[in-house]
C-alpha cells in the first residue's frame, strides 16, 4: 500500500512524549520503506489539562486521563489522525469513537530508585521523604517502610530530577523505560525489582490511538504493532477494567511471557496509606491474555471487599 497524505500525530509536548512520538514515527518509516516519506509523518504538539497542573495530585483533580483528554478530542475532531500515548497514562474505558489495536515493543516495566544521597530504598533513614505523585509508589513504598514519608512531586523527569536535586524529597521514583528513551539512566541509584515495586499496569509501553473506522490509518499502524507486547498490555488493562481502576486506587499488575506462549501474571491492591496489601497470581496462555486479567482482578475485588478496602473510582 502506498500512503500519499501527510498524517498529523497527537502527542504531549514533554521531552519523553515526544522521544515516544518520534520513536512511532522511526518505525512507521522502516516499516513503510519506500511507500512513505518523512515529511509525510507530522508531529504535532498538543497541551493537556494533565501537564498544566502541576501542583496537586492527579486523585484530585480528576485522574489520568487529563494527560490524554485533549489530544482524543484532537483526534475525534479530525485535527491529527492518530495519538502516542504512555499506556499506563490511559484510563480503561476508551470512546467508543476510538481504538488502540497498536502497541510498540514493550520497554524495560521497572522502577527506578533515586536518591539525593545515593541511598537505597532499604538504607534511608527513619523518616526520609520520598516524593511521587504516584498513589502505587506511594503505597507500595508505605507498605515496606512505614518509617518514610511520602509527598507529592509532579512534573516531567526533568522537572522531577531538578526537584530531587533542589531538596524538596530525599529521594523519587521514576519508570526505567523514560530513563531509557531520555538516555538518563545514570541518575539511578537502585533498579526496583518487580517483587519489591510491582509496576504500573502498562508501564513502559507505548500505544497508538486511532479513530475506530479510519481502515487507512490501521493499514499504516498495523506493521508496527508487536503482538506479545499487545498482549500483555491487554492482560494487565482487562484486571485493571475489573477493579475500575483509576489513579486515585492503589493498583499494580505485570504480565510477562514465560516458556513460549504462556502469560505470568502478577497482580495488587492496597490500601493508600500501605497498611494493607492484597495479591494474585496466575498463568494462562497468551490468546486467553484478557481472560487471566478478569479473573485475577475478580480475585483481587473479592480480598479487597472482604476487608472492606474501598476502591475510589
Amino acid at each position: 500500500m502506498t500512503f500519499v497524505k501527510t498524517y498529523k500525530i497527537g502527542t504531549r509536548g514533554s521531552p519523553l512524549a515526544l522521544a515516544q512520538a518520534e520513536e512511532t514515527r522511526t518505525r512507521l518509516l522502516a516499516a513503510h520503506e519506500g511507500a512513505l516519506e518523512p515529511e509525510q509523518l507530522e508531529i504535532r504538539v498538543i497541551k493537556t489539562t494533565g501537564d498544566r497542573i502541576q501542583d496537586r495530585a492527579l486523585s484530585e483533580v480528576g485522574g489520568k486521563g487529563l494527560f490524554v483528554k485533549e489530544i482524543e478530542e484532537a483526534l475525534i475532531s479530525g485535527e491529527i489522525d492518530f495519538a502516542v500515548h504512555s499506556m499506563k497514562d490511559m484510563e480503561t474505558q476508551l470512546s467508543p469513537e476510538l481504538v488502540i489495536d497498536c502497541i510498540l515493543p514493550r520497554e524495560d516495566a521497572r522502577d527506578a530508585f533515586i536518591s539525593a544521597s545515593g541511598k537505597r530504598l532499604a538504607d534511608l533513614p527513619p523518616g526520609a521523604l520520598v516524593g511521587t505523585a504516584s498513589l502505587r509508589r506511594q503505597a507500595q513504598i508505605l507498605n515496606r517502610r512505614p518509617d518514610l514519608r511520602v509527598d507529592i512531586l509532579r512534573g516531567s523527569v526533568e522537572t522531577r530530577l531538578r526537584k530531587l536535586a533542589e531538596g524538596k524529597a530525599d529521594a523519587t521514583l521514576l519508570a526505567l523505560a523514560g530513563l531509557k528513551r531520555l538516555g538518563k539512566e545514570d541518575v539511578i541509584t537502585e533498579l526496583m525489582n518487580v517483587e519489591d515495586m510491582l509496576p504500573a499496569v502498562a508501564q513502559g509501553a507505548i500505544g497508538i490511538e486511532r479513530r475506530l473506522e479510519d481502515e487507512e490509518i490501521a493499514a499504516l499502524l498495523a506493521p508496527i504493532n508487536d503482538s506479545v507486547s499487545y498482549a500483555r498490555i491487554s492482560c494487565e488493562r482487562a484486571m485493571l477494567a475489573v477493579l475500575d481502576g483509576s489513579c486515585r486506587t492503589p493498583i499494580a499488575g505485570y504480565a510477562e511471557l514465560v516458556d513460549g506462549n504462556m502469560l505470568d501474571f502478577r497482580a495488587s491492591v492496597l490500601a493508600t496509606d500501605g497498611s494493607l496489601r492484597f495479591d494474585a497470581g496466575g498463568q494462562a496462555d497468551i490468546s486467553d491474555a484478557v481472560a487471566l486479567g478478569e479473573r485475577l482482578g475478580r480475585e483481587l475485588k473479592v480480598q479487597a471487599e472482604d476487608a472492606n478496602l474501598t476502591f475510589i473510582l
